[in-house]
């Protein structure tokens, strides 16, 4: 017995080697030369890092970065559950549709979207057209290259990814809770505070971690709708490296960014198992 639990761990190991070896080389080694090259700066070895958190304009930089990633967060998460609750409410037929118009966005791409938001958001777009039709506004509204039109386009974007982990929490909820509250007596608010939204919370939870990642490494909705003052740190990176040629500052950037991420799943660790956020379905 002993021996062929012997044979069957060296079987298992000669199948993984491959998989070892592609994330050795693709990924551990390129990890291990960018946080080599941020500490070789001829100033110093914390010579990039120093100038990011000294310099005021990579400090904003900073800051908007993380103030775009939640607001993103947030707005994906409230409009993602309302989603969420309507599908699991609606008939099959309708669901389907409504499924198709959340999923479908995610096999085209995310520049082709992004051109679309361009168009739409613009001064004289259809948005703004019929604002003006309806009287809501006297002029256009300033949507495009400007911190609104960033969001919208983001938003769009990264639903689908609040929307099925909330999803795939509400549908796990048994409805006789629900039914029971009311029948107690509790109102429709008392019923969605003290029963719904905790029972959800876990789909919540993955929903923002997801949201929010993805947002801190947003590059191309940012860098087409924003304006100057919606500079984020991937933007950034691309400046150090196209413009001005700086790579150990690019690299430090990008460790930066890399170190926020990892805080951001450790955080969100401690609330929600790493497996769950896995689980969108």
């Amino acid at each position: 017995m002993l021996r062929g639990q012997i044979l069957g761990g060296g079987i298992a190991a000669l199948l993984l080697a491959p998989a070892f070896v592609i994330v050795a080389a693709g990924f551990v080694a390129p990890l291990i030369r960018l946080a080599a090259l941020s500490v070789s700066a001829p100033e110093g070895p914390l010579a990039a890092y120093r100038e990011l958190a000294t310099v005021d304009v990579y400090r904003t930089v900073l800051r908007n970065t993380v103030i775009l990633a939640l607001v993103v967060s947030a707005a994906s998460l409230v409009i993602g559950f309302v989603l969420a609750l309507a599908l699991i409410r609606l008939e099959a037929g309708w669901r389907a549709t409504i499924f198709a118009c959340v999923v479908l966005p995610l096999w085209v791409s995310v520049l082709v979207r992004t051109f679309s938001w361009m168009l739409i958001l613009e001064k004289n777009g259809p948005l703004n057209r019929f604002l003006l039709a309806l009287g809501i506004i006297d002029q256009p509204l300033p949507l495009l290259f400007a911190f609104p039109g960033v969001v919208i386009g983001m938003v769009h974007v990264l639903l689908p990814y609040a929307v099925l982990p909330i999803y795939a929490a509400l549908t796990r909820i048994d409805p006789a809770l629900l039914r029971a509250s009311d029948g107690l007596g509790a109102s429709r608010a008392t019923t969605f505070r003290r029963v719904l939204l905790p029972l959800s919370a876990r789909g919540l939870a993955t929903a923002a971690t997801f949201t929010f990642l993805l947002s801190l490494g947003f590059f191309v909705t940012p860098a087409l709708l924003g304006g100057p003052s919606d500079t984020t740190i991937p933007m950034l990176i691309d400046s150090f490296v196209n413009e001005r040629l700086d790579w150990p500052l690019a690299a430090a950037a990008s460790m930066t960014l890399l170190a926020m991420a990892l805080a951001v799943i450790g955080l969100a660790g401690r609330f929600v198992p790493v497996g769950a956020l896995a689980e969108v379905g």
